[in-house]
């Protein structure tokens, strides 16, 4: 794209391409970022601080464990079921250390899931935390698994502290079902290896790093290809684009996304890694009473989540307690972020959200919002360095500067394809050109803006209607705390609009919903259909579902 009319928006300092070769893997990006920062404070967990020192010994002693006391060799997989907390970097960095590959599988994941993700990436061995344990044991026997580790949450703190934490857990808080594991290992027994017999392996940037699966909101779920050269050059991109407007081993990142989640994989685990962060790891975003409590303990200066997260926080009474006067980079991906939420959160914190957009299949940054006052509320900015974008009509097309059109993307980020699914990697790649699925046009300044998913567009007698719209509008009603929009059968229109909305204010009707729209929306984009719910269905990162919505209506 050397005639990107975007790139005169960049912030200063930022470039128009990246290196993806600076480092020769992620095992030398992990090395190199240790020797840099080995006395710095890496993680914080529950209280408990690890230095990227520690991290180093931690994770050698895992991988040499995997070198030496299993069968498992270069290449093989190996699931890490576990939410936010110190055991997943070390597990996560030991298993790249060790050569292998890995399957990143929600802790939120049933039987079912678990096991088909176990089976399609043919993975040999799992770190668990014991909470999810007992789903692992109805599927284990049909699965390839040969390894079992299991972890406790306290497994990390020091001794009474980690005594008292899994006792706790296991029999007070009874959060650890029983079950029964005949083979397994423990991970503290993993961790007492003897690092002098490790033996770093050759890995090359071309190498598969992730088999990291998609929601399945299409079809069975898939493994994307993630090769170490496409989370390099996704973290190079992220790196060049906001780590400039901060200071080295200067920050304090909250981080109440889970790392097994593509977006906070990439940004938090390694982008900020390389920055020398500080990562403040949050086990359960849900519980925002906690959740604000552990960011009231630090003087917090980034801070990334998705649209639902940043909505419950500015509607908790405690979060305006918070001392924001640090906070200078809120990021937001993952789903889009609404305009009354955006505009709101500034109005809070005097920090604006910089929106960005990507997909598991592209590492996943795409695009982002510029930093320095240059973001624009509803868009997802500007092309990264080393990314071209397209944006297409259903014959693969390019469609005239303002159009809508499918957005096709292009960069070292994109990955390798579907593990073990050509006919699936075929749909969606064309000449190096990834099909994100997603509907979007480009401003004459170069920002774009996402317009919807395809696949969940509204035919109303013969119009587009696209949810976000429908949804962004709704959302600004001050009485309204969530709201999903699908479409559903209709005899006279093909399909019509229904909305679901949970209520801010109890008070709030349904002719004032439709009164409401009527300013804001033309008569075919309006909802036909209004059901109020006390909840909405979310992904394990707080996306509304409206696939389960569509299934239920």
């Amino acid at each position: 794209m050397k005639d990107y009319i975007g790139y005169q928006h960049y912030s200063e300092g930022v470039p128009r391409t990246i290196n993806p070769d600076e480092y020769d893997s992620l095992v030398d990006l992990i090395e190199q970022s240790i020797y840099k920062f080995r006395n710095q404070v890496a993680y914080i967990h529950m209280g408990v601080e690890v230095t990227f020192g520690e991290i180093d010994r931690l994770s050698k002693q895992f991988a040499t464990y995997l070198q030496t006391k299993t069968d498992l060799k270069q290449g093989d997989r190996i699931a890490i079921q576990m939410p936010n907390c110190m055991q997943y970097p070390v597990a996560l960095f030991g298993a790249l250390r060790a050569g292998l590959i890995v399957v990143n599988v929600n802790p939120l994941y049933t039987p079912r899931e678990l096991e088909h993700q176990i089976n399609d990436s043919g993975a040999k061995a799992i770190v668990i935390l014991a909470n999810f344990a007992h789903n692992l044991e109805k599927v284990l026997d049909s699965t390839p698994l040969e390894y079992v580790i299991v972890t406790e949450i306290g497994d990390m703190m020091p001794f009474l502290r980690r005594t008292i934490t899994n006792l706790v857990v296991k029999y007070v808080k009874k959060l650890v079902p029983p079950y029964n594991i005949t083979k397994e290992i423990s991970f503290r027994q993993a961790l007492g290896a003897d690092s002098k017999d490790y033996k770093r392996p050759t890995v090359k940037n071309n190498d598969i790093a992730f088999l990291q699966y998609t929601g399945g909101t299409t079809g069975v779920s898939k493994g994307a290809m993630l090769s170490h050269s496409n989370i390099i050059a996704n973290m190079q991109q992220i790196k060049a684009w906001i780590l400039g407007a901060l200071s080295e081993a200067q920050e304090t990142t909250i981080t109440a996304l889970p790392m097994y989640h593509i977006f906070s994989l990439t940004v938090n685990c390694f982008a900020f890694f390389v920055g020398g962060h500080r990562n403040v790891l949050i086990t359960n975003p849900r519980d925002l009473k906690a959740l604000i409590a552990e960011m009231k303990q630090y003087n917090f200066t980034v801070l990334t989540g998705v649209n639902t997260l940043f909505a419950g926080l500015l509607n908790h009474p405690d979060f305006t307690t918070l001392d924001f006067s640090r906070l200078h980079l809120t990021l937001g991906g993952g789903m889009a972020v609404q305009t009354a939420v955006a505009q709101r959160w500034k109005q809070v914190t005097s920090s604006p959200i910089t929106e960005a957009y990507g997909l598991t299949e592209t590492s996943p940054g795409l695009t982002s919002n510029p930093l320095q006052g240059k973001e624009q509320d509803g868009t997802i900015g500007l092309a990264l360095p080393s990314t071209e974008i397209s944006i297409r009509d259903d014959d693969g097309k390019e469609v005239p500067q303002g159009e809508r059109g499918e957005l096709w993307a292009k960069g070292p980020q994109v990955m390798l394809g579907y593990w073990q699914k050509p006919e699936e990697t075929a749909k969606v790649m064309e000449e190096g050109w990834f099909k994100t699925g997603d509907i979007a046009i480009m401003q004459p300044d170069g920002f774009f803006k996402i317009v919807d998913r395809k696949k969940d567009m509204i035919l109303v007698s013969g119009f587009n209607v696209y949810p976000n719209e429908v949804e962004d509008v709704i959302a600004l009603h001050p009485k309204v705390l969530e709201v999903a929009a699908i479409g559903v059968p209709d005899d006279k229109s093909t399909e019509a609009v229904k909305v679901f909305i949970v209520k801010k204010d109890e008070t709030l009707t349904e002719n004032e919903i439709r009164e409401f729209c009527k300013d804001q929306l033309t008569n075919y984009k309006q909802p036909k259909h209004i059901e109020f719910r006390t909840d909405l269905p979310k992904s394990n990162v707080g996306k509304i579902l409206r696939r389960m919505l569509k299934d239920n209506a």
